[in-house]
């Protein structure tokens, strides 16, 4: 049962971490167009995501390989959820933007 649950906590940590690395790309993303430097947005966020998640999986991996590939998984599966989600927002506010012809 301790494997099993191993496995899962493994599962939620790459969740987390998948939602941490891609929200925050979103969030960068939406930041960056409006700022003056955008680079500095795209740099400072890429370094703090990737650290960020790279200390996560190092943390993870002590416990084997087993539950590395199962947090992978779960970073992957958190691609996927924050992709969707954020299609769903940019469709919501593009519905609310009109556009005026001159």
């Amino acid at each position: 049962m301790s494997e099993i649950l191993n496995m899962v906590m493994a599962f939620i940590a790459g969740l987390a971490l998948g939602m941490f690395f891609f929200g925050g790309l979103f969030f960068t993303v939406r930041k960056a167009v409006n700022a003056k430097i955008p680079a500095i947005w795209f740099f400072t966020s890429f370094f703090l995501r990737v650290s960020v998640v790279m200390l996560g999986f190092y943390y993870i991996s002590p416990a084997g390989w087993q539950p590395l590939v199962i947090s992978v998984l779960g970073f992957i599966v958190a691609r996927l959820v924050v992709t969707k989600y954020t299609k769903s927002l940019d469709k919501k506010q593009s519905k609310r933007e009109v556009y005026h012809e001159a």
